[in-house]
């Protein structure tokens, strides 16, 4: 392997990594927020230990989502240093904004948050919670705003031998970021929900703590339900925006190779990459296709043999994990929609509480398999149409960046088994009253 495939594989580990901890930060704050509110305005020790107990599953993941994170963005100066060369003055300063603007901010009100119990009044305290909330989820609309840029490069000039900063507004404003932004974020709510809902099915199944596990449950099930509801729609509007800037994406996702009109979706296939056709085609509905990508069951998609070889991303992984978040996707919404209908009898669906206990990993999966198809799909880019991952790595040693490589593996692995120790265990307890 040369030192680029390593680098990549690098910022993958390191990448998805990080995001097992990412999402449930996102949306596990806004819940909590939620559930102090409450007791601020009730007074009930119940909500008091519904808060805590939460809260400090939030805690525990935000600790491993930033250990995680800072060692992510040394890599652009480690690893991709061309990268970092070429479009730091566009990049660069999206980065610097969240840290300062966000990431700080969010960082600073954890702590006052984890230190102001009964230091300050109980509606101060669930007012710091809803900042810690707002400034997790701007840090990650800083970042989505970056990657989205990267995705389809705009306000910039190439001045010097480099990408320079036009047109901040431009940046910012990016449709493809916002539809980004639109669709990460509800998955991480999507997934919180889902993590609540499952460990409260833990606690139900166990018959302990159920007025607890009851009300986390229907917080858990309205977000799981809006969230993966709003996905759906989201999602059709962001193919359509793919097919018009990223044609190379769309035709990978669907393994589509020939430039067709009405072209169809196959229900099943199986891509043969080398061959540049599918092995497998099963079940077409015609036009379906077309309609995913134009909005209308005639028009043209551009097929994979219309696209220069050097310019496809890998077919079969695209091909893959486009199909695993999408049947996951809509498994969501079953899943939370009979959540409506037995919310009220819950203990008497023991099936559908082991469902929801063993749903856990699933949205876990889904998002991972999203940034495969975000990724991946945009190969060989790592600046879509302006510079391509080859062109973007640092001058170093394979050598090198296997042993960084391997390290990484074992360090997060050490990680990612203590953090998942400590969250199993503090779910498996379930909340304790505040004098103990």
């Amino acid at each position: 392997m040369d030192a680029v495939l390593l680098s990549r594989l690098q910022f993958a580990a390191a990448t998805m990594f990080h995001f097992l901890f990412v999402p449930l930060t996102l949306g596990l704050s806004v819940m909590v927020a939620i559930m102090e509110t409450r007791y601020a305005r009730s007074g009930k020790p119940e909500d008091l230990e519904m808060t805590r107990f939460w809260g400090k599953l939030f805690l525990i993941n935000f600790a491993l989502g930033v250990v995680t994170g800072i060692t992510l963005e040394f890599q652009f100066g480690t690893n991709w240093s061309r990268y970092s060369a070429y479009v730091g003055d566009i990049f660069g300063s999206l980065l610097a904004i969240e840290a300062t603007a966000a990431f700080f901010l969010e960082s600073t009100l954890i702590g006052v948050w984890i230190f102001g119990w009964k230091r300050i009044s109980a509606k101060a305290h669930a007012a710091v919670m809803w900042l810690v909330a707002g400034a997790g989820n701007l840090s990650a609309i800083w970042i989505l705003t970056a990657n989205g840029w990267m995705q389809n490069p705009t306000g910039y000039v190439i001045r010097n031998g480099r990408a320079e900063l036009a047109d901040f507004g431009a940046v910012v404003f990016n449709k493809f970021a916002i539809l980004e932004i639109l669709h990460t974020v509800p998955a991480a709510f999507l997934l919180s929900g889902f993590f609540v809902m499952g460990i409260s099915a833990y606690h139900l199944l166990k018959k302990q703590h159920i007025e607890f596990a009851r009300k986390s449950f229907s917080l858990g099930l309205a977000f799981g339900l809006l969230a993966s509801v709003f996905l759906l729609i989201q999602g059709d509007i962001h193919a359509k925006h793919v097919t018009e800037v990223q044609p190379a994406k769309l035709a990978a996702m669907e393994s589509h190779w020939e430039t067709t009109d009405k072209a169809p979706i196959y229900l099943f296939a199986l891509p043969d990459p080398g061959n540049e056709r599918n092995a497998i085609e099963f079940g077409a509905i015609p036009g379906m296709l077309s309609y995913l990508g134009h909005g209308d069951f005639g028009a043209a998609v551009t097929g994979l043999k219309d696209i220069p070889k050097n310019e496809r991303p890998p077919v079969l992984l695209t091909f893959l994990a486009f199909r695993v978040m999408v049947a996951l996707g809509l498994y969501f919404i079953l899943a939370t929609i009979l959540g409506v209908f037995f919310r009220k009898r819950l203990l008497d669906r023991p099936w559908y509480l082991k469902m929801m206990l063993y749903s856990i990993p699933l949205p876990y999966i889904a998002i991972q398999a999203g940034w495969i198809v975000a990724e991946v799909g945009r190969q060989p880019w790592i600046v879509y149409g302006l510079m391509k991952t080859s062109d973007a790595a640092s001058p170093i040693a394979a050598s090198q960046v296997g042993t960084s490589l391997l390290a990484f593996i074992l360090v997060y692995g050490l990680l990612g088994a203590l953090g998942f120790y400590l969250i199993v265990r503090h779910a498996r307890r379930g909340p304790v009253p505040e004098t103990t």
